[in-house]
């Protein structure tokens, strides 16, 4: 499956949001913006979008949030997610969400990885385009998005690593204390844990976990085949 490129209007000051869309979208009412990493649109998360098109029979599409660049290594990958301007990544992605359902789609999803697991609960905070976010191992940064999770009105499905050492971002007590708050303003949610370290549904990671990968995604596509149909 070869992905189609399209250029998405946003109000992010950066212009026109790059995306990359796998499947038909006139063959569907459903769709699932997948959100890169930090590495940017790589060959990795291309796969990953057409993986989950594949398995689910809904278009995926990936949002460019770098504009064309893709880190080859740990310093670039730093340096371009220290500089992303997380306010129009999510304008970006809003954009994305409404452009699918003006091509007839008529609900949208959000998954995302790291990064862009933190990006995914952000836009379901901010905006009301996306029907259901299932977030991996990432939650927003207070010094790069305020979020008020009682905004949150959609359902979320999260995933952690309960050895996971991103500590502000994605370690156990960051995820207790966001469970906790989830809970606290009665957000719909599910909350899984899994006995594995960040980045565990990445195949090109050392910390990639092959069973906590498959229970993952399977509790995923299960997610989103019952709130986006």
């Amino acid at each position: 499956m070869s992905p189609t490129r399209v250029e998405v209007p946003s109000e992010n000051p950066l212009g026109p949001c790059p995306a990359l869309v796998f499947g038909d979208i006139s063959s569907t009412k459903s769709a699932i913006i997948v959100i890169q990493e930090w590495w940017g649109v790589n060959q990795h998360i291309q796969g990953v979008a057409q993986m989950i098109a594949e398995k689910t029979k809904f278009v995926t599409l990936i949002p460019d949030l770098y504009r064309g660049k893709v880190a080859l290594d740990r310093e670039a990958a730093g340096h371009y997610s220290k500089d992303l301007n997380w306010e129009g990544a999510v304008q970006d992605i809003d954009a994305c969400a409404r452009y699918l359902k003006s091509k007839g789609i008529n609900k949208v999803g959000a998954t995302g990885f790291c990064q862009g697991g933190a990006l995914s609960i952000a836009v379901v905070t901010l905006y009301q385009s996306v029907d259901a976010a299932a977030p991996f191992y990432g939650i927003p940064r207070p010094a790069n998005l305020t979020c008020d999770y009682s905004n949150i009105k959609v359902p979320l499905q999260c995933h952690f690593g309960e050895k996971d050492q991103a500590a502000g971002f994605s370690s156990k007590p960051d995820y207790e204390a966001f469970q906790a708050k989830l809970e606290g303003y009665g957000v719909p949610f599910e909350f899984y844990t899994y006995d594995a370290g960040h980045a565990f549904a990445n195949k090109t990671s050392e910390n990639f976990n092959e069973a906590a990968y498959e229970l993952s995604f399977s509790r995923m596509y299960e997610f989103f085949n019952k709130y986006l149909i």
